[in-house]
């Protein structure tokens, strides 16, 4: 197969996002030795704004800007953080997802400069995330800890921590790892702790449809697995509905054949003090089928006025 001579990869210009895109044209050179690729970085609102997520239009923040490169020709790949996409509606026209990546660590990380693990962290301890999901999990299973708000990239976010703004961090193992800074990792927490986001740990990879050349030469970096689980997460949150103030949280997981799929997912209010939770395999149905079946089971459970009565 014959790849384009030069692929422009538009990005966010964090260090995390050109740690992504740094994987993926170490994994293009390996597969296509003779292709060239240039960096187009962009700054989004979501990185420029360090405020509520939901009044920027939520998750959409930090995509906006990417996707607006790749239409107007600007660059021919985007790289994402599968988390950071939304699925309540669709991928903006014209564009397609070419390659989900193998999917990194999902779990999320404590970060204690005491070397304190989750359980061990006295009462009125200050943890610093501003995710809904993260509260409200910490809620139901530790009240006697408090959340104080903190955004910015996560080099920015343990300056705030060093910097006393809080007493422990939460962040994701996968996103440490991607910049080198999984030495700060006091307690890798298991998802019967912290169920991890949507698409968590999965990079993709989107393209313009009409750019069969691209798509041709990317999704051989593509991961089987990856695809299928990000294809049943992506489900679930699209029938779901769910908005960036949602606490939503779930993983589905690979097993040797098809049919050994599952699908894990859970909904909360903010408080904590409702959690829904549906489990299946998907035995004989498709990835998507499975996503919109476990989306359903907790609609069942009343996820549908859970996720209505939160402001977003």
């Amino acid at each position: 197969m014959s790849a384009p001579e030069l692929i422009r990869i538009v990005s966010r210009s964090s260090p995390m996002a050109l740690a992504q895109v740094e994987r993926v044209r170490a994994e293009l050179a390996a597969l296509y030795p003779g292709v060239r690729t240039e960096v187009v970085p962009v700054t989004t609102s979501g990185d420029r704004w360090m405020g509520d997520l939901a009044r920027l239009g939520g998750k959409g923040a930090f995509t906006k800007e990417v996707d607006a490169a790749l239409l107007a020709g600007e660059a021919d790949l985007a790289v994402h953080c599968v988390k950071d996409i939304p699925a309540d509606r669709p991928l903006p026209a014209g564009t397609t997802f070419a390659a989900f990546l193998e999917r990194d660590d999902i779990r999320d990380a404590l970060i204690h400069p005491g070397g304190l693990t989750l359980d061990e962290l006295p009462a009125g301890t200050r943890i610093g995330t501003s995710s809904v999901r993260r509260v409200a999990q910490l809620a139901a299973s530790h009240p006697h800890l408090t959340c104080v708000p903190m955004r910015g990239n996560a080099n920015r976010r343990l300056e705030k921590l060093y910097a006393g703004e809080a007493d422990a961090l939460l962040l994701a193992v996968s996103g440490l790892e991607r910049i080198g800074r999984e030495d700060v990792i006091t307690e890798a927490l298991p998802v019967e702790t912290m169920c991890p986001p949507i698409g968590a740990g999965i990079l993709a990879l989107q393209c313009r449809e009409d750019d069969t050349a691209t798509i041709d030469a990317v999704s051989g970096l593509g991961d089987r697995d990856a695809y299928r689980e990000a294809t049943a997460e992506r489900m679930l949150l699209h029938v779901l509905q769910g908005h960036c103030n949602s606490p939503i949280a779930g993983y589905a997981r690979s097993g040797r054949n098809d049919s050994d799929l599952s699908l894990r997912a859970c909904v909360f209010t903010p408080d904590g003090k409702t959690v829904l939770n549906a489990h299946e395999w998907a035995g004989p149905l498709d990835p998507a089928t499975l996503g919109t079946s476990v989306a359903v089971a907790l609609l069942r459970q009343g996820a549908r006025e859970l996720i209505d009565g939160i402001a977003h």
